[in-house]
């Protein structure tokens, strides 16, 4: 439903008679759609998420992106790190560094074999594999939603909420240097199309 209506509630937007009314409607759909999914008990994320996708498929998408990155990366990705960092505790570090290394090590390698086999299986060669379950490595923002969520609703102690978000930083971390080691062992006629790192 959500597809047919923002395209419409974007036309009434670029009507308006004011500065960036585009962008300034397509944060009150991302907004609503937040507070939607919230109000039915899901993450405010998975609403903001389906907005995102629904404008992406609108003709504004252009300028709403170049508008809302300069407003995203001086606002709320800055807003959104520090409210992690804020709920970490390093008071269990100690005791929790043989978890953290058991669970970074699974982390990589679920990600490297399960991505690497689902693109084997829909036939990409081992080489290609490697790089797709190199790159696919990095759990990024979503990873650290899930940690806070899980932490916001009591289902994460605070030792374990911190060793989580240890675990996605460094499988974050690790993820470059895998996939540079994977395109480095690319046969040289793939080599030309595979990204500089």
């Amino acid at each position: 439903m959500v597809k047919w209506i923002v395209p419409y509630l974007m036309r009434i937007g670029e009507r308006l008679l004011m500065a960036s009314s585009v962008t300034i409607t397509s944060m009150v759909i991302c907004l609503g759609m937040a507070w939607c999914a919230d109000a039915v008990g899901l993450s405010g994320a998975v609403g903001a998420f389906f907005a995102g996708i629904a404008v992406a498929h609108t003709p504004y998408r252009q300028t709403i992106e170049s508008h809302m990155e300069p407003i995203g990366y001086a606002i709320f990705v800055p807003m959104f790190f520090v409210s992690i960092g804020l709920n970490m505790s390093f008071n269990h570090l100690a005791s929790s560094l043989l978890f953290v290394g058991v669970l970074t090590v699974l982390a990589c390698l679920s990600k490297l074999f399960g991505c690497g086999l689902g693109a084997l299986v829909n036939g990409f060669d081992i080489h290609s594999s490697y790089m797709i379950g190199s790159g696919m490595i990095s759990r990024g923002e979503m990873g650290l939603i899930t940690a806070q969520i899980g932490f916001s609703s009591g289902l994460l102690s605070p030792a374990y909420y911190s060793d989580l978000i240890l675990v996605i930083i460094l499988s974050t971390m690790i993820a470059p240097f895998l996939l540079k080691h994977a395109i480095h062992h690319l046969p040289q006629t793939q080599k030309v199309d595979a990204p500089a790192l």
